[in-house]
């Protein structure tokens, strides 16, 4: 279980973390390095950097356990739903491979785009609180460029065999996906700057993610497993919703009109409260209407969490970075994503529960 304060689980070291080193770095100290990478973000300065260390900074994989999250319910889902249906676990594994791929590849994606539109740069605060790819010298713009390339080339491959496999509404989920994830920043539509980009995250991780590793597992899409991808969505929301808030003054600046700024900071902090709510009030709904097991009312005991998260967005965020606290400038996402990480491991932990002994009402 992640401790009470997110600066021990999402600190990021603000100093931008270690320039690439051509030189080799220990087995053990790569390890180190990896899990450092993974659990902030960033890199310590003086720590030489690994080929796989670096790798992880430019996809921003600190964030893939929401990906992973969303896929694996999707998954477990097919033996711990209403009604079990027969899974083939070879095209689950293969759809959440595809999954994270993606996630590496918009990440990069938003990167460039915010680059070349001019948004991000040394002072915003995307090159703030963990290395920028490019900014940072991880990467030149044409490397990037390949990168994004070669994993969409890999996930076209995997939609192309999962799609000749389950038929046609495979090629819809990741499209729908792929288009919500390039057009976030990309023109014309650009989603974030017009209020739009939480709703599609809201899309991209429920039901997009859940219900399409659902039907790549089992080669079916009743709607009860869109109703049941709710709940993690809107964690998942709450996280968006916090680093906007954060970002609040440095994007309306910007011309950014992301809800928060369209809302307002208070009101965006009340919504994210709202949001924190309604995902235990789904849970016991799905629960009391026999969608989900009651097993899965474990993710109950996320909430003193919440409560300590709803506290948070209460009050302003700090005037400077507390003593030890290195994720600076952001806030109110640090304490969303632990509150997203726990609920999220519980609810899978009671899908496993509801696969083992069912219990529906």
């Amino acid at each position: 279980m992640a401790s009470a304060d997110p600066r021990a689980d999402s600190a990021v070291d603000a100093s931008a973390g270690a320039a690439p080193d051509p030189g080799r770095v220990a087995p053990r100290a790569a390890w180190r390095n990896w899990a450092e990478v993974l659990r902030t973000q960033n890199l310590a300065p003086g720590q030489p950097m690994d080929f796989v260390s670096r790798w992880l900074l430019i996809v921003r994989a600190s964030v893939f356990p929401m990906t992973l999250t969303s896929g694996v319910i999707g998954g477990l889902l097919a033996v711990a739903g209403p009604t079990p249906a027969d899974a083939n676990w070879g095209f689950f594994a293969l759809a959440l491979v595809g999954l994270v791929l993606a996630h590496a590849a918009n990440n990069m994606i938003n990167d460039w785009f915010d680059l070349s539109g001019g948004v991000d740069s040394a002072t915003y605060v995307r090159g703030l609180y963990a290395p920028h790819p490019i900014l940072s010298g991880l990467i030149s713009k044409g490397g990037l460029v390949a990168a994004i390339a070669v994993i969409n080339a890999i996930d076209l491959a995997i939609l192309v065999y999962l799609g000749n496999e389950r038929g046609p509404l495979v090629w819809v989920f990741a499209l729908a996906g792929l288009f919500i994830s390039v057009f976030y920043v990309a023109p014309p539509l650009k989603l974030k700057h017009i209020g739009l980009g939480e709703p599609g995250v809201f899309l991209v991780w429920g039901p997009l993610m859940i219900a399409g590793t659902y039907f790549v597992t089992t080669g079916q899409a009743p709607g009860w497993v869109f109703a049941a991808s709710l709940p993690y969505a809107l964690l998942v929301t709450v996280v968006l919703f916090g680093k906007h808030i954060d970002k609040l003054e440095a994007d309306a600046a910007k011309g950014i009109h992301t809800l928060p700024v369209l809302l307002g900071e208070t009101q965006a902090r009340t919504v994210a409260q709202g949001l924190v709510l309604a995902f235990f009030a789904v849970m016991a709904i799905l629960v009391l209407t026999g969608t989900l097991g009651v097993w899965t009312l474990a993710t109950f005991v996320a909430l003193p969490r919440a409560l300590q998260v709803m506290k948070t967005f209460r009050t302003p965020k700090p005037a400077q970075a507390p003593p030890g606290y290195p994720l600076w400038p952001l806030w109110y996402v640090a304490w969303a994503f632990v509150l997203t990480r726990l609920a999220g491991v519980l609810f899978a932990l009671g899908l496993v529960a509801t696969a083992i002994h069912p219990i529906f009402l």
